[in-house]
């Protein structure tokens, strides 16, 4: 962390927007692709047209997302470059996906279980 706060307010702020990003990719992407789908399917009345039009919007938006992360990691090596650094490649990008995957993840179990009303044991199996 001190060697980020050494580097300034520009790669920390190019972070935060990459794991921004990196949440709407795993959380919104998927949420869009549902709302697309029921909209979809509630006009047509058809399942097809609402699978194609979720796998449509699905590939649409991960590859603006990815898009739009490489473009700012490469702002990630800019800096790091400018200051006569050494160059960080994408491990930056990488982390920071890794990491809005396993809060995504985290945020979707504890939803499931805890306010979703599921049970984290099926129905029938004693315990």
């Amino acid at each position: 962390m001190p060697g980020l706060l050494r580097l300034g307010a520009g790669v920390i702020l190019v972070i935060l927007i990459m794991f921004i990003g990196s949440l709407v990719l795993w959380v919104g992407t998927p949420l869009l692709c549902l709302w697309v789908g029921s909209w979809v399917q509630g006009a047509t009345g058809s399942l097809t047209a609402a699978v194609g039009a979720m796998v449509a919007a699905m590939a649409g938006s991960v590859a603006m997302l990815a898009t739009t992360l490489a473009k700012l990691s490469e702002v990630h090596r800019a800096i790091y470059l400018a200051q006569s650094l050494e160059d960080p490649g994408h491990a930056v990008l990488e982390r920071v996906l890794v990491i809005g995957a396993a809060f995504a993840l985290a945020t979707f179990g504890l939803w499931f279980l805890f306010f979703a009303g599921a049970s984290p044991v099926p129905i029938g199996i004693q315990i």
